[in-house]
């Protein structure tokens, strides 16, 4: 993911890199851009509203500008190589109907007994 963060100065920036590690699921976290305003962030579950309120509070103004799973292209050539198969729909008759409420075992704390 890529936020972009308003930084002032050297101080700021290193402010923000804390913040961005300090997260659980992050694996690395780089400056990126022309004016090094923008952290780009890898990690598996790293939960980016999260991460973008921590900015705001914490260093000046922050804004998402995209997330974007890393593994997506891995998985993209991985389903080309399948073939296309239609899923496999169970018929309603057969699904498992939830049961609200009702109790089999009647017990002491039936009402009705």
């Amino acid at each position: 993911m890529v936020v972009k963060v308003s930084m002032n100065g050297d101080k700021s920036r290193s402010k923000a890199l804390k913040i961005a590690v300090g997260l659980s699921g992050v694996e690395s976290a780089a400056l990126k851009g022309d004016d090094k305003s923008q952290i780009e962030v890898t990690g598996d579950g790293v939960d980016a509203v999260k991460l973008t309120s921590l900015l705001r509070k914490r260093v000046g103004h922050a804004e998402l500008v995209s997330v974007a799973d890393a593994s997506g292209d891995k998985k993209e050539e991985k389903d080309e190589t399948k073939s296309e198969q239609p899923p496999n729909y169970i018929p309603y008759y057969y699904q498992a109907v939830p049961s609200y409420g009702y109790v089999e075992n009647y017990g002491p704390s039936c009402s009705i007994l």
